[in-house]
């Protein structure tokens, strides 16, 4: 048998150079196998996050349409089921509204009918009968704080401007206990 020369000088280079490039591919695929979960997990979080905060805004939205301002708020705790599978997904417990400012505002309004004429017998408006109405200008603040079943949980802040009688700001923001808007 002839051995060819060439072959004798090789020992087993090829080997360990193969043995060297399979290790490299090993250690890049656990890396990316490593930041593929870890953004799987940051989205999944994000995702919660983004769940939990159209719960609790759901939430408020909620207490705001149903309450009529004729009495003092109080504190709700609403259960919201975000995907519609008849499942609750969130508790969100809203703390009462706080009023933070109510402004008194005069608003004036023809009451329509006939304008007697002025004394140069042309019209003016001004001389059109008028109503005049207090009103006044709330500012309230809302909190809310939404927590699912995973441990996700997310705090709002949420801050609303409502014009509101007299009589719904004597009862739902007094500027002091027992006192009344003025």
């Amino acid at each position: 048998m002839t051995h060819l020369p060439f072959l004798q000088r090789q020992r087993g280079t090829v080997l360990v150079i193969g043995l060297i490039m399979l290790v490299l591919i090993t250690l890049m695929v656990t890396v990316a196998y490593k930041f593929s979960t870890t953004n799987l997990k940051s989205v999944g979080n994000m995702q919660s996050r983004n769940e939990a905060t159209a719960s609790a805004t759901k939430a408020i939205e909620q207490v705001v349409g149903s309450w009529n301002f004729g009495t003092a708020p109080v504190a709700d705790e609403i259960n919201v089921d975000i995907d519609n599978d008849g499942v609750t997904d969130y508790i969100v417990k809203v703390a009462a509204p706080v009023c933070v400012k109510a402004t008194a505002t005069t608003i004036t309004a023809d009451l329509g009918g006939d304008c007697p004429p002025g004394s140069d017998g042309l019209f003016h408006p001004e001389n059109c009968p008028k109503e005049s109405t207090s009103i006044f200008n709330t500012v309230w603040d809302i909190d809310a704080t939404a927590t699912s079943s995973s441990g996700t949980r997310v705090r709002v802040r949420q801050g609303i401007s409502k014009s509101i009688s007299k009589d719904q700001c004597d009862a739902a923001c007094p500027p002091a206990p027992g006192a009344q808007c003025a």
